[in-house]
């Protein structure tokens, strides 16, 4: 059997956009993951469905799995001919025993790289304003752990560290902090140094900590701070409150639970994490086409029929290129027929895949395109392209103006069942709903569980329908001006 190869991959120290290109490209194309606690979910819901995950969970004073087991595993892998990456949080080589991994794997002739990552010493103290260097300061920085070792004193020089007169980033020192800082003080750092702990830092439930050294260890223990944690010593401390971007960012401490397919969450879960949300994705439902379609194929087949082709979401826009590409065709197959859309985003899925919309109501509902296609006065029939249980305003309209149609029910919105008792304990601690269709409102209700009380949840609604299925559960909500994730995340940021 031909060996696999391992990768040491550095997951950053948190945000998920701080994972390099090669690092995500290795989890992607991974049969075995094995990582570690500090690695967020985001990062980890990029590992394939096919791969094999192993939750090494290695934290502070308790390894759920020994060091010399995780070096067995990587190899026992690599052996079975398998693609590893060892997910590991920070950068593998700086405190992260990525050398010692790689021993075993070396005295046996298995492949091996190291993909870098962001380390938390110099990201998480940028994420909390302080640049750990400024020509006004200092000139260097020092990188140290803080780990202390059971009944062993710190073994760090701090008389060293102190005549270098730079910066000092302590890793893995919360319970050694007060060790720490009456080291540098008894090596005779002025008692009055800035200085700062960031507690998950580079996450959205970061919380900066700023003392002076001496007062440092005092209210660390005041606001019970807790690893993951990064301790900072310097001059450039100061600097946190005015240069501190990420918690003026509008969305930090703030909760939003992302309902979309999970193959659409990306792009909404991305901007809200931008404007600094904590960001759980949930997906309530999930679409499928309906295969086989004879609807469909008797639809396209006859396409020069019709003068208009009708969408009422994006899902219907990619189940007709899906379609076309599995029978072998593609856009050229639709002729001269002009295309309507039912929203912005509707339109903005037609240009992704290189066709535009001739028409685009001014609301974005099934009632308001069947009147636009109305006033267009078709000189033919329209096809529809919609999910198996769409509404009937389109249709209404449609015949309430003359106007001959054909419906073609080509999808289905499935209702996924998310984990109740997760979105119950995120809307009770005051998480916001964020939805885009009415259906993900049922797929959320359902997921509650039949007669819970929803009054408590705060709902995010792209557009009128949307919010009215929010109403009829009972639901707190605010609705974007307009539907579009433009309109939807503006509307967020203001809140309730």
């Amino acid at each position: 059997m031909k060996t696999g190869q391992v990768i040491l991959v550095g997951a950053g120290p948190g945000d998920p956009e701080l994972m390099t290109l090669g690092g995500r490209k290795a989890i992607e194309e991974a049969d075995v993951v094995a990582y570690d606690r500090l690695v967020g979910r985001e990062i980890l819901s990029w590992i394939p469905e096919t791969a094999e995950r192993i939750d090494v969970g290695k934290e502070s004073s308790h390894h759920t799995v020994p060091q010399e087991r995780i070096s067995e595993i990587l190899l026992e892998k690599a052996l079975e001919g398998k693609r590893v990456v060892r997910l590991k949080g920070g950068d593998p080589f700086l405190f992260g025993r990525g050398g010692e991994e790689l021993e075993l794997l070396a005295e046996h002739g298995v492949p091996f790289r190291e993909i870098p990552g962001v380390t938390s010493a110099i990201a998480v103290p940028a994420y909390a304003g302080i640049p750990v260097t400024h020509r006004d300061c200092c000139s260097s920085v020092h990188i140290v752990t803080g780990h202390q070792r059971e009944g062993k004193p710190l073994s760090i020089a701090f008389d060293a560290l102190v005549k270098t007169g730079g910066t000092l980033v302590f890793l893995m020192g919360v319970s050694a902090l007060g060790a720490i800082c009456r080291g540098l003080l008894g090596a005779g750092m002025d008692p009055q140094t800035p200085a700062a702990v960031v507690e998950r830092g580079a996450t959205p439930e970061q919380r900066v900590t700023l003392a002076s050294l001496l007062d440092l260890p005092d209210e660390a223990a005041r606001r019970q701070v807790k690893s993951p944690a990064v301790i900072v010593v310097g001059k450039v401390c100061a600097y946190a409150e005015r240069f501190d971007w990420y918690d003026a960012l509008p969305l930090k401490g703030k909760c939003v639970i992302v309902t979309r397919p999970k193959d659409r969450a990306g792009t909404l879960s991305d901007r809200l994490r931008a404007l600094g949300a904590r960001v759980e994705e949930m997906p309530c439902i999930e679409t499928a086409p309906c295969d086989p379609c004879p609807e469909l194929d008797e639809a396209i087949a006859s396409i020069g029929d019709y003068a208009w082709l009708a969408f009422t979401s994006a899902a219907g826009v990619r189940t007709l290129m899906d379609y076309l590409d599995r029978t072998g065709r593609d856009v050229r197959a639709l002729g001269a027929v002009r295309i309507a859309a039912v929203g912005p985003g509707t339109a903005s899925e037609l240009r992704a895949n290189g066709l535009r919309a001739d028409l685009v109501p001014t609301v974005s509902d099934g009632e308001h395109l069947g009147r636009a296609l109305c006033e267009a006065k078709p000189r033919g029939k329209v096809l529809i392209l919609r999910a198996v249980l769409g509404g009937e305003d389109l249709t209404h309209e449609l015949e309430r103006g003359g106007v001959p149609y054909t419906d073609v029910r080509c999808y289905e919105t499935r209702i996924l069942s998310p984990d109740g008792q997760a979105l119950r304990r995120l809307t009770e601690a005051g998480a916001m709903a964020a939805f885009t269709s009415a259906s993900t409102v049922r797929g959320f209700a359902a997921a509650l569980g039949e007669g819970t009380d929803c009054s408590g949840v705060l709902a995010a609604c792209i557009g009128k329908q949307t919010e009215q299925e929010a109403r009829r559960f009972g639901m707190r909500t605010i609705t974007a001006r307009e539907a579009t994730l433009d309109a939807l995340i503006e509307r967020i940021v203001e809140g309730e």
